[in-house]
């Protein structure tokens, strides 16, 4: 369960039509645009009920949508209950911005825009006029101020700006900040209004293009570093910021929780229409043998696998470019190494800068990011996990898991592991932390003694429903693997010792009669089993409820009306893993009858999973 001190809100997914109410000039760089519309207020949208909109953190995101070049309407997602889905034959055309400021009571949403560079949503800035439509999607969350620190550390050039002006100004009297800010010249500075007690620093680059500098990373670097705990905000070019990662990881030895670093933009040469010389290319056309050949591929994702697992990228990234160095560096074959970066070279993941010398290009650098290393490190939980589909074959033939008939030993044998499974739960807890907290404050939750629950990543959400709730015990049910790692994450994670009180440990099977509870709560558990044994899973659930109780059963069911290629990839996955499948809402409504079980109601929850409130038929 990692810890966190910035509390996340988690919001539906919506996708709202809004119009161009003002547009102004902050500075000679930065153009200000504020949104207006009856969807910032709650609508029906493709049958469902969308909530009003809602901004509470400083570096909120939000997509705005843009119509392709050329083209009047744009290519806008599918909107879901409680979240969106992209197209895929013709995937949006859509560009991520910071909400500078959002007021309810005007119901009125300002977005800033660097007036530099060339893009799809700077173009629109520079162009548009009152009146004008665009659509927007999101925030999908809000993370709030960090609480329980002495002092901030914010760092960005002026595509963070608008955070950074928004976190000022929402920031409470007496929170002392250092920040640093580039831009290119004096007359780019801002007046940014806060009661906090803050020292701002202009940085400027004086003709110096943006993105290389390192005027950011020398200012953090030799800030005067104040007594007690901090946290640091940095944002800006993505190459640029990557040496203050380092530095304050590294050598200021700061808790990953306690810093946020992220890469808004890349330097590189944008392909613009010939036509308009302000529009970038967006268009980008294959022939179809092209797209099958290319996902007919199979090496392209194990080379990406085996350089991230062996850690090269970061080798990289760190100044070892040579082959020798880097086959040294990460305990490999020099000569396997050079093949294995000349395939990467003729992918464009790196690129030759001398005979036997590498560098990462723009792709190659996202191998450095912690969230995609997570995805693809063969020695982690989710690499795997999908390494089962070398039975894939075996699976479609059978019906069958076929985990083990590749590696010797079934997924479930594996999860028992407790080095496996200590880090199968940690990366589980930091998806869980975005389902917990709504799923924490519905009503079904509300005012019970004690919940019982089945989860993967479990400690997440257990601290939640006792932080939502002061009189809830929870008891959390495990095998010994699970529980070894939940044990050591709670005593310390959860620093409250009022919710860690109430939150206890029981080693025992799904398939055991649980302690008798108010609710037990099931999240993502049944697609682990088979029909008979899930139907097992729900009548010991319902033989530990006292009376009046309720399971509580969350999934993210397949839908088959508008199916996605991730949720089908997730079908076969538990094929492989588990010899099921990714049921469908029907399908798991079978299984409740089945069961004996009444279904009370169903609700959203999160980002479209669906909660279904189940009492003893």
């Amino acid at each position: 369960m990692p810890r966190t001190i910035r509390e996340n809100l988690i919001h539906p997914i919506t996708i709202r039509e809004l119009q161009v109410s003002r547009v102004a000039d902050v500075t000679s760089g930065m153009r200000r645009i504020t949104l207006s519309g009856e969807q910032l207020g709650a609508f029906t949208s493709n049958g469902f009920a969308q909530p009003e909109f809602r901004s509470a953190g400083f570096d909120d995101d939000i997509k705005l949508v843009f119509p392709y070049p050329g083209e009047k309407d744009p290519v806008l997602p599918i909107q879901k209950n409680g979240s969106i889905e992209f197209p895929k034959d013709r995937r949006p055309l859509s560009k991520s911005y910071t909400v500078r400021s959002w007021n309810p009571e005007a119901a009125e949403l300002e977005i800033d825009f660097v007036k530099h560079g060339t893009g799809v949503a700077t173009t629109w800035a520079l162009r548009c006029q009152p009146g004008d439509r665009i659509h927007i999607a999101g925030p999908a969350n809000s993370a709030l101020l960090p609480v329980g620190v002495d002092w901030l550390l914010v760092a960005g050039d002026e595509t963070a700006l608008p955070a950074i002006g928004r976190l000022l100004a929402e920031a409470p009297a007496g929170l002392r900040a250092q920040v640093f800010i580039e831009i290119a010249d004096v007359a780019h500075e801002q007046e940014l209004k806060t009661d906090a007690d803050v020292h701002i620093t202009w940085l400027h680059r004086d003709g110096a293009e943006a993105g290389t500098t390192r005027l950011l990373a020398d200012a953090v670097r030799s800030c005067p570093w104040w007594p007690g705990q901090v946290f640091a905000w940095v944002s800006g070019e993505t190459l640029s910021i990557k040496p203050i990662r380092r530095f304050l990881r590294e050598e200021r030895q700061l808790p990953k929780e306690n810093v946020d670093v992220t890469g808004y933009w890349r330097r590189g040469e944008v392909v613009t229409l010939a036509e308009d010389p302000a529009i970038p290319d967006s268009e980008q056309i294959e022939e179809p043998f092209e797209v099958l050949h290319e996902m007919g591929e199979l090496l392209p994702p194990f080379a990406l696998r085996v350089v991230v697992t062996l850690g090269i990228p970061e080798l990289i990234s760190r100044g070892t470019t040579d082959v020798a160095g880097l086959a040294a560096a990460s305990a490999a074959d020099p000569v396997a190494v050079g093949k294995l970066l000349r395939y990467l070279d003729a992918l464009d993941i790196v690129s030759q800068t001398s005979a036997g010398h590498y560098e990462l290009t723009e792709v190659g650098e996202l191998l450095t990011q912690e969230f995609v290393i997570d995805v693809l490190d063969l020695n982690g939980p989710i690499a795997r996990q999908e390494l089962a589909f070398f039975g894939l074959l075996d699976a479609v033939r059978t019906g069958q898991p076929t985990y083990a008939s590749v590696f010797g030993t079934s997924f479930p044998e594996l999860r028992a592991d407790a080095g496996f499974e200590a880090s199968y739960q940690e990366q589980i807890s930091k998806y869980a932390q975005f389902l917990a907290p709504p799923l924490a404050e519905d009503e079904a939750l509300r005012g019970l003694r004690h919940v019982v629950v089945h989860s993967d990543g479990a400690g997440v959400i257990a601290q939640s429903i006792t932080a939502a709730s002061t009189e809830t015990r929870v008891s959390i049910v495990g095998l010994p693997s699970k529980i070894a790692y939940l044990r050591r994450d709670v005593e310390t994670s959860v620093v409250d010792a009022n919710i860690r009180e109430r939150i206890s440990l029981v080693e025992q099977s799904v398939f055991e009669k649980s302690p008798a509870a108010d609710a037990v709560l099931l999240v993502r558990t049944l697609d682990e089993h088979p029909d008979p044994d899930a139907i097992r899973v729900l009548t010991q659930a319902a033989a530990a409820l006292e009376p009046g109780g309720t399971i509580l059963v969350v999934e993210h069911p397949l839908d088959e009306d508008s199916l996605d290629d991730h949720a089908a990839e997730e079908d076969l996955k538990n094929l492989v893993l588990y010899g099921t499948g990714h049921r469908t809402d029907r399908e798991n409504r079978a299984l409740f009858a089945a069961a004996g079980l009444r279904l009370d109601t169903t609700r959203v929850v999160g980002w479209g999973f669906t909660l279904y409130v189940l009492g003893r038929g």
